[in-house]
């Protein structure tokens, strides 16, 4: 059984307590009045955000709610320091935005391979009677608590990291595509809804050339609402620099594309003014269903409707899809940076 997709987790961080400081006196043969000699206690560790590109999903924290560092440990005799309580490093999926919870503010956002931010400082250690020595005052006997730990809760959201974002209505043929582009084995069916959470892939277009494929579960009408975890699957998107818009000719007459064209494209324009502004690559897929003699047609009627270029490819054949991949790449090159939110 594979790993669920999570996207989404409240995770309890809490940084490490810093040590006590220590009274102590020297105590030596032949050494009298060797003074005060307690050492300071060691910092608390601190908890660590870090983005990991092995990670794509926040499965592993679902399971899992308090993350604690290390406590520092106390100082000793001799002027022997307590040891610094470990850091805890929490590895994250890129593409995940980090919130404090309590006040909804947005701490960082790891959109980035090793992105960090530290969300909770370890607390400091006390000092040591040492460090109460004076000319007047030569043999102290206080010392300080270390310092305690901060404590949070975290919001976590991941948005998945792509260069294409496939998009279209349920049973359009993405998984399918998804598979035949990269190495990606998204669960296939002949029925609607069979991909129930967004799935990544690597589609290699030669030996230097790369680009990241995301697949989004099956939008419907409504989805800016939450219709179909409508606005679960759109954010997704919103980390994508190309949109690949998949259209399922089967049974399907031109004006039927572009009603469902119209109800994609509103969708993205009513979850997010910017989403919609993204690049656009519009694709006939399954064009294996429709006769020979109808495909040119077909695509140049739907180009003439919607006002843009339309492909025309096969997951199952292959045809068509050097074609996409190709223009894909240079609309992704096209993006000299991420698009911002």
């Amino acid at each position: 059984m594979g790993v669920h997709f999570v996207d989404e987790a409240v995770i309890l961080v809490r940084s490490g307590k810093g040590g006590a400081g220590c009274v102590s006196f020297r105590r030596e043969k032949f050494v009298p009045r060797g003074g005060p000699d307690g050492g300071d206690g060691g910092r608390g560790g601190h908890v660590v955000l870090q983005s990991n590109p092995q990670l794509t999903s926040l499965f592993d924290l679902g399971h899992r709610h308090i993350y604690a560092a290390e406590n520092g440990r106390p100082g000793g005799a001799k002027n022997c320091s307590g040891r610094n309580g470990a850091d805890l490093l929490i590895g994250l999926p890129v593409g995940t935005q980090v919130s404090d919870r309590r006040t909804g503010d947005l701490l960082a956002d790891l959109d980035r391979v090793d992105s960090s931010i530290l969300v909770a400082r370890g607390g400091a250690g006390g000092r040591g009677n040492k460090a109460f020595a004076t000319a007047t005052h030569q043999t102290p006997r206080e010392c300080e608590r270390g310092e305690d730990g901060v404590e949070r809760e975290l919001s976590l959201v991941l948005k998945l990291m792509a260069d294409v974002g496939l998009v279209g209505l349920p049973n359009a043929g993405k998984s399918t595509l998804l598979s035949r582009v990269s190495a990606a084995h998204p669960r296939i069916a002949d029925y609607p809804f069979t991909t129930l959470a967004p799935q990544l892939g690597i589609a290699v277009l030669d030996g230097e050339r790369r680009l990241t494929f995301a697949d989004i579960p099956g939008l419907i009408e409504g989805a800016h609402t939450g219709l179909g975890l409508g606005t679960e699957f759109l954010r997704h998107l919103e980390r994508t620099r190309v949109l690949v818009h998949l259209l399922d000719p089967f049974e399907r007459t031109v004006e039927d594309l572009v009603r469902d064209y119209r109800i994609i494209r509103e969708e993205l324009r009513l979850f997010s003014a910017r989403l919609v502004e993204r690049r656009v690559l519009t694709a006939i897929g399954k064009i294996d269903l429709i006769a020979e003699e109808r495909r040119g047609a077909l695509v140049a009627a739907l180009s003439r409707a919607i006002g843009a270029p339309v492909l025309a490819l096969s997951a199952v054949t292959g045809a068509g899809l050097s074609d996409l991949l190709e223009a894909a790449w240079s609309a992704v090159r096209a993006c000299n940076s991420p698009p911002s939110e």
